[in-house]
């Protein structure tokens, strides 16, 4: 295997540890000074998250128990893209359907956020959802079990974003490009 970025050159790298859907991948590199060095991270098969905007302009959230900040986290409804093959949108909306319990008539996609670089190469690929009609929620596992839907103004949701009270990149970055492209959907 060999990828060349600008002259970063990969030219070995193996899966530390597997589990799930991850793994733990140590990556050999030489840069373009001819410097090698290792890098570890996590490989994943990335995800999707969507902003659901009702008729009346109002988003949904969920705010579920996050292991690795041992506490709740307000995002938007997201998931892991677990299964081969699938269409990312489709991806969406299944996932909009378990957690919000709504599907949509009109899904657009908004762009990609790149988690955490420097810790692993997943991206979240952004999605906004409109035309929303309730189908019930169907939750998997004990986080999803536990997990509380809000529905929050537009308007507010920005302003959660400006304050840092909705601290969650992809959500951030979801409400951030939707309000840009579709201004029409922001009201007070």
């Amino acid at each position: 295997m060999t990828i060349n970025a600008r002259g970063f050159v990969t030219d070995n790298e193996h899966v530390v540890h597997e589990w799930a859907m991850f793994q733990l991948v140590q990556r050999h590199v030489t840069s373009p000074q001819g410097v090698s060095f290792e890098r570890t991270f996590v490989h994943t098969p990335g995800a999707v998250a969507t902003v659901a905007v009702s008729e009346n302009g109002e988003i949904a959230f969920v705010e579920q128990y996050r292991a690795s900040f041992g506490g709740y986290v307000l995002e938007i409804p997201a998931g892991m893209r677990d299964v081969d093959g699938e269409d990312p949108a489709v991806t969406a909306r299944r996932e909009l359907r378990e957690e919000a319990g709504v599907d949509a008539s009109h899904i657009e996609f908004l762009g990609e956020c790149l988690s955490s670089p420097g810790v692993t190469d997943s991206s979240v690929l952004v999605y906004l959802a409109t035309g929303l009609t309730q189908v019930g929620m169907e939750p998997h596992g004990p986080e999803e079990d536990e997990m509380l839907l809000h529905w929050i103004s537009f308007h507010t949701a920005l302003a959660m974003v400006e304050n840092g009270q909705i601290a969650d990149a992809k959500s951030a970055y979801g409400i951030l490009l939707a309000a840009r492209r579709h201004p029409e959907l922001v009201r007070e």
